[in-house]
């Protein structure tokens, strides 16, 4: 069978290319060749970064007789087609022919799209790729966060200034509704997140001024897009503002993807393939977020002996909702970053609230100078970067490994956020646990994304959000933690291991 032979060529490849030899290749490649032979769906989480498991994947589609689709982020699909999938075609004597593309053709073997090209061809149902090809989707803990931001329509000032110069007619009710609008959210209450979701009374407006525009056909495709979406059950609309121009830009997007996803993963064989997509093995939540019905599942966890974490967790800092949180989060990381120094690696502070941001900046910038960076990809091997979770996550690749990541607050969606909150309110009008079913499954994969450098390094997370200590979710969020040397106090001696190394 084809999982014996795909075995034997990623044992013998790794041997002879002295690979670092991830220790579950040979029972993910076999999974991944089993589930394309029958034409099955299979969810895998891997509990690694892509440049440790994609062999796992790479070696089946190639060594098959099939036609495979991967799924992947730009920057995943440049070194597999630049390192990965070459190496392997030279190993194997192959001359398969493997390129990133838009659509699909027929002489592909190997096809390499984003994420955002393959769902928007799934969505509009569009025939750019073939129902049959099987598709392998990479780093699909961001799946919901991709699907969110396909079916999301944004209507901007061009967009009204398009629609004006179309229905000149219209010109003076559009212009009134507009000032009216950004008059009202300009009055509301600032918030750190910029964004507010529409009154009722707001709702009434827009949605009288684009009636009367859609029964006469005359809504400009934009517009039309976004009309169609509102309409859809279960909606959410909001604004966002730009106050530095004065300007307000309207967003609709579903509060549930599931129904809209479901019908997809019936169009042709998946495999889902992440670091941490959910706690439990058969990904039970992350499966019903996403409308994806029974399918195999295979969880792999780190390794004990070289993919734990030093874990620092102290249990008598002030909880992150107390005015003395502030002090204590700065003493506690100047003392951890000043241990650090010995160590000609770098250190990254996870930090969301945007003024505490600043303040801890302006801090260590006194101390360590140009060392520091705020959100900044040019950092040194040594450097010092603060920044919150969405730059983090999404920028690791680019910068140094850290030894050092300090944790100030758990990524818990905040519920002051409007969009959040709209959320929360879908979950309870679904007699839902919200909590339990959203935040913290959000909040989990997070953290996982963003200690993975350091798992595969050994390095220190020093955790500083004492709710762990103090909450029932505490001991979900230290589970998954695991593996994990963890302490409640600084050992010098991790920093120290770090220099002998």
């Amino acid at each position: 069978m084809i999982e014996v032979e795909v075995h034997s060529s990623l044992r013998d490849f790794l041997r002879e290319q002295n690979k670092e030899n991830w220790p579950h290749h040979l029972t993910m490649a076999r999974l991944v060749a089993r589930a394309l032979r029958l034409s099955r769906p299979a969810l895998i989480q891997t509990g690694s970064s892509v440049g440790k498991y994609c062999l796992s994947y790479l070696m089946p589609a190639l060594v098959g007789d099939w036609s495979v689709i991967i799924v992947a982020p730009e920057p995943v699909q440049f070194y597999l087609i630049e390192d990965f999938i070459p190496a392997l075609q030279a190993w194997l004597g192959t001359h398969k022919n493997v390129r990133i593309g838009e659509r699909w053709k027929n002489t592909d073997h190997l096809l390499l799209t984003t994420p955002q090209i393959w769902l928007r061809a799934r969505i509009n149902q569009s025939e750019l790729f073939p129902a049959h090809i099987p598709t392998i989707i990479d780093c699909a803990d961001n799946l919901e966060d991709w699907v969110r931001q396909e079916l999301t329509v944004k209507i901007n000032r061009f967009d009204w200034e398009e629609l004006s110069q179309n229905v000149p007619e219209y010109a003076e009710l559009i212009r009134e509704f507009r000032i009216k609008l950004t008059k009202a959210i300009f009055s509301r209450p600032v918030n750190p997140y910029e964004c507010y979701l529409l009154e009722p009374s707001e709702q009434e407006n827009l949605f009288q001024l684009l009636q009367t525009l859609a029964k006469q056909q005359l809504l400009t495709p934009k517009l039309n897009q976004f009309w169609h979406q509102w309409q859809q059950p279960q909606t959410i609309i909001w604004t966002a503002i730009a106050r530095n121009r004065g300007e307000v830009t309207l967003y609709t997007a579903p509060a549930d993807v599931a129904s809209l996803l479901s019908p997809i993963w019936q169009q042709q064989p998946i495999v889902l393939i992440g670091s941490f997509l959910d706690l439990e093995a058969n990904a039970p939540i992350y499966r019903q977020q996403l409308g994806i019905g029974e399918i195999l599942s295979l969880k792999f966890s780190p390794n004990r002996q070289n993919e734990h974490i030093n874990l620092y967790l102290p249990d008598r800092l002030p909880l992150p909702n107390t005015p003395q949180f502030r002090q204590a989060l700065i003493e506690q990381t100047q003392i951890l970053v000043n241990l650090s120094s010995q160590v000609n690696q770098s250190v990254v502070i996870l930090i969301d609230d945007v003024p505490l941001k600043a303040q801890v900046g302006t801090f260590l910038a006194a101390e360590f100078g140009s060392r520091v960076r705020v959100e900044q990809t040019n950092l040194a091997v040594d450097g010092i970067l603060i920044s919150g979770w969405e730059f983090w996550c999404s920028h690791q690749t680019q910068l140094p490994t850290p030894q050092l990541l300090i944790i100030a607050t758990l990524p818990l969606p905040s519920l002051e956020n409007p969009l959040v909150a709209s959320r929360v309110a879908y979950y309870k009008s679904q007699r839902q646990d919200w909590f339990r079913l959203y935040l913290l499954p959000s909040a989990l994969r997070k953290i996982q994304q963003a200690i993975l450098p350091l798992r595969e390094s050994q390095g220190v997370v020093a955790l500083l959000d004492n709710r762990v200590n103090y909450r029932s979710y505490g001991k979900t969020i230290l589970t998954a933690l695991e593996p994990c040397a963890r302490i409640n106090f600084i050992d010098p001696t991790w920093f120290n291991f770090a220099i002998s190394e």
